[in-house]
């Protein structure tokens, strides 16, 4: 049987001919040893045809049919020109040689060509992709490279296309950066209050706050020069009068050591390398938020950004996330805690990372682990809306009836107060949903400036004068305006199916009562009839005895 070999280059399509099988017989350790040496597996193989591809982008689409198992009309159309054809209820006597199974199981569900992908064929292919220059005379040195370098980098672009604004990766890295943030800033301004407190130990119970305290470190400087002139100054940074008093009055009578020029030097520095880290951390908690805002709207709008974030992170991405069932998602986070219950037979954990929502905070010591299930449990469906719906990103609609559920089974393990079915709430959050769409695409549309009537007089005659539409100084009145329009609209349309459904309901009471009356009709005229035969029966019983 006669065995061709399938070869996807980056230039092109080429198929080969083994011949001499029988010499080498269907020993893979023969072909890998006859494959390092030209002369002998040329011998063996040898080029059938070429058919190379018209430009990059051509490359670039067969080269991702085949990565997806899908055969292309431009491989079959080289499969069945260079190929025997395969008659109807006989045998073929070849069969093709690929490297992936699946693009073999198309070809030969298509085609009807025999396709096989074994050890053996492997070798062989390895053996011509090894030589793939030799065998094509026209490719010059260097050619197939470049070929195989461009496609390769067109195929991991294409591979790699994203949504730029939903990005989950810039999340991840964001939270983590946050929570060191947390444990540097902290961390430092404790070196700062400890090094500063050598010169004003009083100041540690005066302000509290660590940036406030860096803050005055940096303005202070020299307790001794502190005056009372200084208090205006002091109360724009504190915020209070009373306490600007009351650290130039602890600054008069402090028991701090003094301190040289260069230590305070020293000291001011790194208090300002911990106000510029609370700067950089605050903006960083902005940006986070508008990232989950593009990214998970839906979750962050449940269960706040932070948190959100976090179990984002630590799935390792929102559609790991999305893809957790909700009792996953419920113990994420809290992995050492689980395995060590199982190990020791006891009770598992009921949160992980979910426990820093206020939802479980809120809720009662006993009524904790049940908030925590039905939190995860609309946690899970947030996710999965952020990640698999196809709506414009920004929508929170989802989000904010999840939230009030949520609220709405507080309420209930609290003060039994009976929440709204799921299938209502989602079904206003879809209605919630198609009337943002609904805005924002009425916001989209531009004004038409042509009305009926100047179409009209336009179609009259040149001569007649097209009335011009007013126009509006303010464009987002006008918007408001359609706006306006579209909600009457609906409504009108909304009262009048209602009126159709009393009308209806009218109708059928009406239909019903006339039932009623033929049926009463009908039973009288019965009645009267019978009557009316009994009369004549007795008339005629009389006539008859006289």
């Amino acid at each position: 049987m006669a065995l061709f070999l399938l070869h996807e280059s980056a230039s092109g399509y080429a198929l080969f001919e083994a011949h001499g099988l029988d010499e080498i017989g269907q020993n893979t350790e023969a072909v890998r040893n006859s494959v390092s040496d030209l002369n002998r597996f040329g011998k063996v193989v040898k080029l059938r045809s070429f058919n190379p591809f018209t430009s990059a982008l051509d490359a670039l689409t067969q080269c991702n049919a085949i990565s997806e198992g899908l055969l292309t009309d431009e491989l079959r159309t080289v499969l069945e020109t260079n190929l025997p054809k395969v008659k109807e209820g006989k045998k073929s006597k070849f069969s093709l040689g690929v490297v992936d199974p699946k693009i073999g199981n198309q070809i030969s569900e298509l085609t009807k060509i025999p396709c096989q992908s074994n050890e053996f064929v492997l070798e062989l292919i390895r053996g011509v992709r090894l030589h793939f220059d030799k065998f094509v005379g026209d490719l010059k040195t260097g050619d197939l490279e470049k070929a195989q370098l461009g496609l390769g980098h067109s195929y991991s672009r294409a591979k790699v296309k994203f949504n730029v604004n939903r990005v989950d990766n810039m999340v991840i890295q964001a939270i983590f950066l946050l929570d060191t943030l947390d444990k540097d800033i902290n961390s430092f301004s404790m070196r700062v209050r400890e090094w500063y407190s050598w010169h004003f130990p009083e100041l540690v119970k005066i302000v509290n706050d660590n940036y406030l305290y860096a803050k005055l470190t940096k303005f202070i400087e020299d307790k001794s020069k502190l005056t009372g002139d200084n208090i205006s100054d002091l109360t724009d940074i504190v915020g209070d009068e009373d306490k600007a008093k009351e650290i130039v009055d602890a600054a008069k009578s402090s028991m701090g050591q003094d301190l040289s020029p260069v230590d305070l030097i020293n000291v001011q520095q790194f208090a300002q390398r911990v106000m510029d880290l609370s700067e950089y951390r605050r903006k960083l908690y902005d940006y986070l938020v508008t990232k989950m805002s593009d990214i998970a709207p839906n979750l962050a709008s449940l269960i706040g950004e932070v948190v959100g974030a976090r179990l984002i992170s630590h799935a390792g991405s929102l559609t790991n996330l999305a893809k957790c069932p909700s009792s996953t998602l419920q113990i994420l986070g809290a992995e050492k805690a689980l395995f060590r219950a199982l190990k020791t037979k006891g009770n598992t954990p009921k949160y992980g990372l979910i426990f820093h929502s206020s939802f479980i905070g809120r809720a009662s010591a006993k009524n904790k682990g049940r908030m925590a299930r039905y939190l995860a449990n609309k946690c899970s469906i947030a996710s999965r809306i952020d990640c698999f719906s196809e709506r414009e990103t920004g929508s929170t609609a989802f989000g904010e009836k999840l939230r009030e559920q949520v609220e709405e089974r507080l309420d209930f393990y609290d003060k039994g107060v009976a929440p709204r079915k799921n299938i209502d709430v989602m079904r206003s959050a879809i209605e919630s949903a198609d009337n943002k769409d609904t805005e924002m695409e009425t916001e989209e549309v531009p004004v038409e400036p042509s009305s009926k009537k100047t179409k009209k007089k336009q179609k009259g005659g040149d001569d007649i004068a097209v009335e011009k539409p007013t126009e509006n100084t303010n464009g987002d009145a006008s918007e408001d305006h359609k706006s306006e329009k579209k909600k009457k609209k609906k409504e009108k349309r909304k009262l009048d199916q209602e009126v159709e459904l009393d009308d209806q309901v009218v109708d059928d009471d009406a239909k019903k009562k006339k039932k009623k009356k033929d049926k009463k009709v009908d039973n009288a005229e019965v009645l009267e009839a019978a009557v009316e035969t009994k009369k004549k029966k007795k008339k005629s019983k009389t006539k008859d005895d006289e």
